[in-house]
């Protein structure tokens, strides 16, 4: 059985008239298990592999990717409802095969059959990924019992052959409905245009520099799902009469705002959607404004908790005290420091890239020059070394930087998908 723990780390000392309280509240869970078997009572799992088979693809394209998800298939647990969209300018059940929308369960037999069915994919056509959205929550919506619904999906190029208000439209169909991991291939797909795609529907993108990495990306992301066991999580966050919650977000392992996923709980408390849970760690950074006190006073500001099936798990206590003592109210808690500076490291890197790729060399050396100076402060030695294949710094601690003149396409698109994964904090 699943288990939950939870810890707040802030400051919780205000100045004479201070209001913002903020908290990094990490949640750890332990024994989660595995999506299958599912009792009935917490429903089954799906999982719908969604395969880019465009013109550009080529045919080793498309080989290439029919291995990559003939690997997923290997990770799919028995019992598991499954099915393959091979998406282009339409939308097209690869397996299971038939004329009407359907999944199958994962059988050795249904795998055998899956794979065969890869076999025949063969590139034509243009991108239209909202297509491929839709089919996929079509696909899920014909299995009632489903309480876990996730998808991967692979492409190597722009959204094409739909306008930007049709796919805005589709990813706000399909919001809520199941979580898909997005993958690109390649140079020539667009880092905003899928990570719109991975955030709307809790999960992640990452760029595929080649062929050769794909199945192995295939295998571990279906590998990663089936251990996730635990389905209907949300996360609450209570707050007093007369309080306003500023934000809510996820800080690792990677940066997602949930403020707008908010829907209320009661009056007074708020539920965001997490997704599905496996054994892992996640921070969530919570801001609330108080009305001041005077000081000495002291006032719960928020109560966070982990929710399965409506069931608090766990909670976290962020509070709040005013004091007049500098030496406390002066203190910034290591961790929300931390977070915080790389919740800005990674706006600074893709508001950067941004201004580089429309002409204006003065603010995207700006910004990444921040970004620089930001990765040293919190200690992401990855996040330098990705920047240092964009620009050439010359003083880290500054962030004094310079454009580099011939870049790689492919080291910019990593450096901007890479740029919402966090590291933790080091220990003291």
């Amino acid at each position: 059985m699943a288990e939950f723990t939870s810890t707040v780390h802030q400051n919780e000392f205000l100045p004479d008239g201070g209001t913002d309280v903020h908290a990094i509240v990490s949640i750890t869970c332990t024994g989660a298990g595995s999506v299958a078997p599912m009792s009935s009572a917490s429903g089954e799992a799906g999982e719908i592999i969604i395969v880019d088979v465009s013109g550009s693809m080529d045919v080793q394209g498309v080989q290439a990717a029919a291995y990559a998800a003939s690997a997923a298939l290997d990770q799919i647990v028995d019992g598991v409802w499954f099915a393959i969209i091979a998406g282009n300018h339409e939308a097209a059940l690869c397996y299971p095969a038939g004329t009407s929308a359907a999944m199958a369960r994962m059988s050795a037999q249904t795998r055998l059959e899956a794979k065969r069915s890869l076999q025949r994919l063969a590139p034509g056509g243009g991108t239209a990924m909202g297509r491929w959205l839709l089919a996929a929550a079509q696909l899920f919506g014909t299995v009632p019992s489903l309480a876990k619904r996730h998808a991967i999906l692979l492409t190597d190029g722009a959204n094409q052959h739909e306008t930007p208000q049709e796919l805005s439209w589709a990813i706000e169909q399909v919001r809520g409905r199941f979580q898909a991991d997005c993958r690109g291939l390649g140079a020539a797909w667009q880092v905003a245009e899928v990570r719109r795609i991975a955030e709307a529907l809790m999960g992640t993108v990452e760029l595929i520099r080649t062929w050769d990495g794909l199945s192995d990306d295939f295998a571990r992301l279906m590998q990663q799902s089936m251990g996730r066991g635990v389905t209907d999580a949300e996360l609450r966050v209570w707050a007093p009469q007369g309080a306003e919650v500023l934000f809510v977000k996820q800080v690792s392992p990677t940066l997602e705002d949930l403020t707008g996923r908010r829907t209320a709980a009661n009056p007074l408390t708020g539920a965001y959607d997490t997704g599905a849970w496996g054994d892992e760690t996640r921070d969530y950074h919570v801001a609330v404004r108080l009305a001041p006190r005077d000081l000495g006073q002291e006032q719960l500001a928020a109560r966070v908790q982990l929710s399965v099936g409506g069931e608090v798990k766990t909670q976290g206590l962020v509070k709040a005290s005013w004091s007049a003592d500098s030496g406390l109210t002066a203190q910034i808690s290591p961790e929300v420091a931390h977070y915080t500076g790389q919740t800005e490291l990674a706006s600074a890197i893709q508001e950067g890239l941004r201004a580089k790729s429309l002409g204006d060399d003065a603010t995207a050396t700006s910004r990444l020059g921040r970004a620089v100076q930001l990765a040293r402060q919190t200690g992401d030695e990855a996040a330098t070394s990705r920047l240092a294949r964009v620009v050439d710094i010359e003083d880290a601690a500054t962030g004094r930087v310079q454009l580099r003149r011939h870049v790689d396409k492919l080291d910019e698109m990593e450096l901007d998908t890479a740029s919402t994964k966090t590291t933790r904090v080091r220990p003291t």
